[in-house]
């Protein structure tokens, strides 16, 4: 059979023609859900988040305060950790470098979504102001800052301080919340390849037809279905902005003091 060359060229250039549409339409349709999202010099990709730690546990023993002037006491959180070690270093560390704290595993203390305090030991005391009322998130994080998210290992507490000084626990929050984590403070050298983007969900599923979570890393936005942690890299030397926000399953933003945050890292060459 005589071939026409003419026709099986037009013919083989129609089809890379539609073929690459259709891609660039089924790329689109999944920006949202794909591992890889990168934007200018910026990706962020996806990291594998294992169960190692199924059985960890964190709860607050106690809690006591002292007078500290006439209008602010100190309080002191005193934690229960069990099946998690503090200041060990976490063994399954990403084969890629990002930072890593020295002193190994350690605890999230996040009052009123400000930036952790990182808590090598079980206790922690801080100074509050009375009669004010605050939201504390405590987790437990790997030695490389990424939030253990096993159902025991974190611990969700409303309270206030009275007139008076004294601690009083109010009933847990219970409407969808979502915490800043990481990224934190300022990155130079090889912590700047792989910088961690984590957050932290409370009283919320997230799923293609559940909650979600918008994420904006510089000029680069993309939607979460999914809870897991992401690696920032190709970050340019400066101030690099995050924000995120929580959305119910229609896209609306879920209204709450905490919602959405945003924060701004230095990276350092």
């Amino acid at each position: 059979m005589k071939l026409n060359l003419k026709s099986t060229l037009l013919g083989a250039i129609t089809l890379f023609m539609a073929t690459t549409a259709c891609n660039q339409a089924n790329n689109k349709a999944n920006a949202e859900h794909q591992d890889t999202v990168q934007n200018s010099s910026i990706s962020i990709e996806a990291l594998q988040e294992n169960n190692d730690f199924p059985d960890a546990q964190l709860t607050i023993k106690n809690v006591s305060t002292q007078p500290a002037g006439t209008d602010s006491v100190k309080i002191t959180f005193n934690f229960d950790v069990k099946n998690y070690e503090l200041t060990k270093q976490t063994a399954n560390m990403p084969a890629e470098h990002c930072a890593n704290s020295a002193e190994g595993q350690h605890i999230h203390f996040i009052l009123d979504n400000k930036p952790y305090q990182a808590l090598y030991k079980p206790t922690n005391t801080i100074t509050l102001a009375k009669n004010t009322e605050h939201i504390l998130l405590n987790f437990l994080s790997r030695s490389y800052h990424l939030s253990v998210k096993s159902a025991g290992a974190s611990v969700l507490t409303k309270f206030k301080i009275d007139e008076n000084g004294k601690y009083v626990e109010l009933p847990a929050p219970k409407e969808p919340m979502l915490f800043y984590s990481r990224p934190k403070g300022d990155y130079k050298g090889k912590d700047t390849e792989n910088v961690l983007l984590d957050f932290f969900v409370s009283n919320a599923k997230i799923s293609p037809n559940d909650y979600k979570v918008k994420v904006g890393v510089a000029d680069t936005s993309f939607t979460v279905d999914n809870w897991t942690p992401y690696f920032i890299k190709g970050a340019p030397a400066g101030d690099l902005k995050i924000r995120i926000e929580l959305v119910d399953k229609n896209g609306k933003t879920v209204s709450n003091a905490f919602n959405p945050t945003e924060r701004t890292v230095s990276i350092q060459p």
